[in-house]
């Protein structure tokens, strides 16, 4: 079932995969790494000028890795903003989506976390590195294939 959303894109010529809706009605659609960058600007241009949050997740072993963004729009008077989901699908081997820092300011620490959880690279992100983990660990802890390392580091507990 294509959403409201989907069919502006699909009536504007954008390239998109609708995914229907979500349990609480919101619309979901997939797009490429490589038409995201350009989406996501027309998305802010159509209005939706908040990223609620960006989130991502492995979506199986060996798999693809999925950034997830929730978006909103927000007018003057309106008393239920329009909501969007998108996600956008990378392959393991080399994870690269473009980065909508400069779009919406907001995503630049969660994009990072993502980075730094998952190893997507968010290209053009200005300050893309490890946010959570030190800068000399390796790996992605939130991957599904990560093996922990065999230590604990103990800390003091004052």
């Amino acid at each position: 079932m294509q959403g409201h959303l989907s069919a502006w894109l699909v009536k504007h010529g954008l390239v998109h995969r609708s995914l229907g809706f979500d349990y609480q009605g919101i619309e979901t659609l997939q797009i490429k790494p490589e038409d995201w960058h350009s989406i996501a600007v027309i998305l802010y241009v159509y209005g939706y000028n908040y990223l609620r949050s960006q989130c991502a997740y492995d979506v199986a072993p060996g798999g693809l890795l999925a950034s997830v963004y929730h978006l909103t729009r927000i007018e003057y008077g309106i008393d239920q903003p329009e909501e969007v989901c998108i996600k956008v699908f990378a392959p393991r081997r080399n994870p690269r989506i473009p980065s909508v820092f400069w779009v919406w300011k907001s995503a630049d620490f969660q994009e990072r976390e993502s980075y730094d959880m998952l190893g997507i690279s968010y290209d053009n992100h200005p300050r893309l590195k490890r946010i959570l983990m030190p800068e000399s660990w390796i790996g992605w802890p939130l991957r599904k294939d990560y093996i922990a390392p065999n230590f604990y580091e103990l800390q003091d507990a004052h």
